[in-house]
């Protein structure tokens, strides 16, 4: 069992930043692969970035690409989303997500979800 909690969420200006993270509990957190996602109102919940559970592989939707880099501190239990050069087309509640099998973009591949942190970007 993983229990998954978001921070660093807020109201940013246009071309700000923020940096999210996700702190889980449990001691296999290293054995996961680690994704972001969002969901805009009205929207289906989409991909951001994923990592590998050593992070050594990192991936990426086209629309952050070069703007958000994710991370992950496996003694802290810990993944992060540094998002930069922030739009008002990234305004959403971000989630982060554990996946215990082979490392998905697709959300149903994922074990557990965090309750999520609003990301309001002003223009």
């Amino acid at each position: 069992q993983v229990q998954l909690v978001e921070s660093g969420g807020g109201l940013v200006q246009a071309g700000g930043s923020l940096r999210l993270s996700c702190a889980a509990s449990g001691r296999t957190f290293s054995s996961y692969h680690m994704g972001w996602f969002r969901q805009a109102q009205g929207k289906e919940r989409e991909f951001v970035a994923r990592i590998s559970w050593s992070g050594g592989s990192r991936y990426y939707a086209d629309s952050v690409k070069g703007r958000f880099t994710i991370s992950r501190d496996n003694t802290k239990n810990t993944v992060y989303l540094q998002m930069n050069s922030l739009k008002p087309e990234d305004t959403a509640v971000y989630y982060c997500a554990a996946d215990y099998g082979l490392g998905s973009s697709l959300p149903d591949e994922y074990d557990y979800w965090g309750q999520g942190t609003q990301v309001t970007v002003s223009s």
